[in-house]
Parts: C-alpha cells; structure tokens; sequence
C-alpha cells in the first residue's frame, strides 16, 4: 500500500478491492476516500448530519473543502453512521470489482440521449449511461424472456 498523508487513514477490509481511507479536508470535514473515483464528506447541517459526495477528487484528503461535494448522499447521526455508510459502499464496489462486468465504449442513441458508455451486465443485458439518466437495452432474445406485461417491445 502507498504511504498515506498524515491525517489519511486507511481501513483495510477482506478482498479485492478498493478500502477505504478516511481523513480530514481543509475546512476540517470528516472524509473519505474510496478508490480512486468516489469522496465523500459529513457535512453538519441543522443539528444532524449530511453526507455528502463527489467523483475524481484527486487531490489529498486535506485539501478538499466542502464546495467539492455537490451530491447529497443521505443524512447520518454521527461519524459512527458515516463510517457504517461508507465502509457500505466500499464493499459494495469491492462486490462490484467481483462481477467482473466489462465496460465498453458507446455512442448508441438511447431513450436519454447519447450513450456515453455502458456495461455488459450479462449476454445480451448491457445498461447505458447518459448524461442525464441511462438504462438497460435487451437483445430481441433476452427481451423475449421478460413477462409481456413488464416488456418494452424495443428491448430498451
């Protein structure tokens, strides 16, 4: 593992995976870091707490400042809660790294718009992100599969 700054710890859990590495931003948030790809932070907000997230912070811990986070990922009693809520989503990408699931490239017109990339799920099941929203497409085969009254005769 690569030495961390100072006030960064990590929490090395079992299996692959990203950990999670907690620490403190500049304006003194508690935060975390999961991966290369998702922050989050625990913002005070009326007596309580919110979580907060953002993508692609690549910056240290120490750095980061509130305005950073612009997703509001739920609320949380305290730093136990936000631990339990972020230690959750690290196993869960850890589950998701298992799956092996393959990314590719794609600019496929969607019922949102243009994909910008997607992922096989399973044989003929690939889910599409877009900027705004995103979905599945079913091949005429898998779509077959799905009952009549929950199919979309276009498979998306």
């Amino acid at each position: 593992m690569n030495s961390l700054p100072s006030n960064e710890t990590s929490v090395v859990r079992p299996g692959d995976g990203p950990d999670a590495v907690y620490g403190r931003t500049a304006d003194r948030l508690l935060a975390a870091r999961i991966g290369e790809d998702d922050a989050f932070a625990m913002v005070p907000c009326s007596g309580k707490y919110s979580v907060f997230s953002a993508w692609r912070l690549r910056r240290p811990i120490d750095e980061w400042k509130r305005s950073d986070f612009y997703v509001r990922f739920g609320a949380v009693s305290d730093e136990t809660a936000f631990r339990a809520r972020v230690e959750e989503q690290a196993e869960h990408r850890r589950e998701l790294k298992r799956l092996n699931r393959q990314t590719i490239a794609s600019r496929d017109s969607t019922h949102w718009g243009t994909s910008e990339g997607a992922t096989v799920h399973a044989e003929g099941i690939v889910r599409h992100t877009t900027t705004g929203h995103g979905g599945f497409y079913l091949t005429p085969e898998r779509n077959a599969d799905v009952i009549p009254s929950l199919r979309r005769n276009d498979g998306w």
